[in-house]
């Protein structure tokens, strides 16, 4: 499902296999042991943490063929993506998403909670699907999207057309930060840029408070959800 990696005081977790790595509990708990294991690691050093993933996709998303029509197995997938997104809010270091695949919906999600975004130019695209199969985009993605994207026509796109979006067209839309040509260059250039920042040696908890400080709206949504119906992908 995944695996966690250390090169030099830079971890890699990734989505391992060719297929879509559709978010259901079984590979989200995994990606939650793994940033357990990152978040021990930075309360003693400083490190930085990369997401990426094996074969066409970075992730297309929940796994509903398994959730069905079944809305406990729905609450429970959408419940986990929620803790997993907030532990990467709360993550004392920095994160970047290296997408080398099409990142839609959830997957989307799962990529933009991160620092920072790099993703490859010749292939993948972004794109929130819910407009194209009827589903109603809950709060908490809306905030993140808000509070990662600073173009209010870049949200409005992405959320109400459901424009499929390239890397080289993200990065000028500012719903990325960095394109790169290839698969292993997109990986590459996100450690140079998870070195660069592990050289600034901050402190963890300064780092996460700092980061909870920016998205605290998102939490609040988050933990709104987890209180009430909300809407189910």
């Amino acid at each position: 499902m995944c695996t966690l990696e250390k090169k030099g005081e830079v971890f890699i977790l990734t989505l391992t296999g060719p297929g879509e790595h559709r978010l259901n509990p079984t590979l989200l708990d995994a990606i939650q042991s793994a940033l357990n294991q990152v978040r021990v690691a930075a309360t003693s050093s400083s490190v930085a943490l990369i997401t990426t993933a094996h074969g066409k996709f970075f992730s297309n998303g929940y796994d509903l063929d398994w959730a069905g029509s079944d809305k406990l197995r729905g609450d429970l997938m959408t419940s986990k993506l929620r803790s997993v997104v907030a532990d990467f809010i709360t993550l004392p270091c920095p994160t970047i998403a290296a997408v080398t695949g099409h990142a839609s919906a959830a997957g989307f999600i799962l990529a933009r909670c991160h620092d920072y975004v790099v993703m490859r130019k010749d292939r993948g695209f972004i794109y929130m699907s819910e407009m194209d199969i009827a589903l109603v985009i809950p709060a908490w993605f809306h905030a993140l999207v808000k509070n990662k994207v600073g173009s209010a026509t870049a949200v409005r796109d992405l959320m109400l057309r459901a424009d499929k979006v390239t890397a080289e067209m993200a990065v000028e839309k500012g719903i990325i930060d960095l394109a790169v040509v290839g698969a292993e260059e997109t990986v590459e250039a996100a450690i140079r840029m998870g070195e660069e920042l592990v050289r600034r040696k901050w402190k963890g908890d300064v780092y996460g408070g700092n980061r909870v400080g920016l998205m605290w709206e998102v939490l609040e949504e988050i933990r709104k959800f987890d209180t009430s119906t909300g809407s189910r992908l």
